[in-house]
Formats: C-alpha cells, structure tokens, sequence
C-alpha cells in the first residue's frame, strides 16, 4: 500500500512485513536503516494476522495499486501527481454520471420530494458531522498518500456538486426542471452562506 511520500512513496505489503521484522529486501541486518517515527506505527499495524494486512490483501485494495501503478507508469508523473490524476479521472468517468443520473430520476419523482428535512435525514446529517470530526485524528495516523487522495475526492465531490446546480448542465443531461431549480443557484448559494454565517453579530 502507499505509505510516505517522496521517493518511497509506494510501499507494498511484503516489504513492510520485512521492515517490520527487521529486515529489508536485499539488505544485510548489519546494514538496515532504523525506520522513522512516523512509519512506525504503519509497520506495527501491518503486522501478521492483524486486519490491516486483510484489509491490505484483499482484491478492491490489490485492483488501486495496479491502477495507479499503470497510472504512474503511463504519464511518469511523481506518485502524488498520479493519485490527483486518478481520483479526477475515476471521480469523472464514474461518479459524475451516476450523480447526474441519480439527479434525473429524483426530478421524475416532483410529488415525492419533500421541501424541507425530516427528522430522519436530520439525524443523518448530524451523523455524518459527527464522523467527519472524528476522521481529523484518524487522517493523522493514515499514511499520507491516503490523506491526498481524501482531499481530492472530496474537492472532486464538491466540485460535481455545485456543476448539478448549474441550468446549462442540467439541460445538457436533460435533466427535467424542478420547482426548486433556480436560474441563479450559485448567486443564491453566496447569498445563503453569507445570511447565515457572515450576517451573524
């Protein structure tokens, strides 16, 4: 898996294992380096039997590193350039059309959307501040190259977000009008953040 950044940046399974256990492929005990601070944890985590290494084995994990093996190789950008390519790319290709297909069946459906939230959906919301809070820390443990791809993702996520709100691609989707579709939404948007966040005294 990615674990640190610069040079050895791409660190695979088998060689944390060794590093764990002391030893380095292709290298004599006498001449093994000491492993910084920050891998530490890392190595300890991957430890035989632990779910870090299940989680590291299995197949959709196996399935990124060759993409973004092939990804690296194919552009030769450094790893990190590589990440931010793929995440755009995927986020791209997957994600922005079953969002905007997700946005064209909830527009079919005017009579079963509701205008405001239901304790249900209030619940979840909170929920899913609550988690983002508690990722703080455990962004701080992960390896970093997880860390830029989080980031990524979520600018992707944002970005596809507000380009649904625009008319112009709503209409180039052919996605049906709504009443709570604006000409505007990002002027009204601004207006919003700033009536609730810049108003208050």
């Amino acid at each position: 898996m990615l674990c640190c950044p610069g040079p050895g940046w791409l660190r695979t399974l088998p060689t944390l294992r060794l590093r764990a256990r002391g030893l380095q492929p292709g290298w004599s005990n006498s001449r093994l380096p000491a492993l910084p601070v920050w891998a530490a944890a890392s190595v300890s985590a991957a430890a035989p039997g632990g779910w870090y290494e299940a989680l590291a084995a299995s197949a959709p994990v196996r399935a990124a590193e060759e993409v973004l093996l092939g990804s690296q190789a194919a552009t030769g950008l450094p790893w990190w350039g590589s990440i931010l390519l793929s995440t755009v790319a995927l986020r791209g290709a997957v994600t922005l059309p079953l969002a905007a297909y997700q946005h064209y069946i909830l527009a079919k459906i005017f009579a079963l959307q509701k205008l405001g939230m239901s304790r249900f959906q209030m619940y979840v919301t909170h929920f899913v501040r609550a988690i983002s809070v508690l990722m703080i820390p455990i962004a701080a443990t992960v390896p970093s190259s997880l860390v830029l791809y989080w980031l990524c993702s979520s600018v992707m996520g944002l970005s596809q977000n507000l380009l649904l709100r625009s008319p112009g691609f709503r209409r180039l989707c052919r996605i049906p009008p709504t009443k709570s579709d604006s000409e505007t939404p990002y002027k009204d948007l601004s207006a919003a953040f700033c009536a609730k966040f810049l108003s208050r005294k």
